[in-house]
């Protein structure tokens, strides 16, 4: 017989990460997801799971009509439609390998 004794502690790690400009907060409104990306604690948006639907949708939409989004283009160019779609399709696919991952955003 013997005493086995552990010391353990789960450390906490980042399993995406990513940065949008905020130029694109008028395409992300367009799109009806604002409040997911930039204010999901405001909206009681926790977990990665509960992106995944409006991510989707937001997805489907941007595709479907490339012009209305387009529109939103920042003047100044910094950030479009082609990137934030993309950075979109990213963080959905992250959250979809990750959905109880907690979410964290810094504006």
């Amino acid at each position: 017989m013997s005493l086995d004794v552990y010391l353990e502690k789960t450390m906490l790690t980042d399993v995406y990460s990513a940065k949008i400009t905020h130029n694109l907060g008028s395409m992300a409104k367009e799109a009806g997801i604002y409040s997911y990306l930039w204010r999901p604690d405001e909206i009681g948006i926790t977990r990665a799971h509960e992106l995944i639907a409006p991510l989707t949708e937001a997805v489907k939409l941007m595709e479907s009509n490339p012009g209305r989004f387009k529109a939103h283009n920042p003047p100044n160019g910094w950030g479009d439609y082609e990137g934030f779609l993309r950075w979109i399709k990213e963080y959905l696919d992250a959250c979809k390998e990750n959905p109880g991952a907690e979410i964290k955003v810094s504006r």
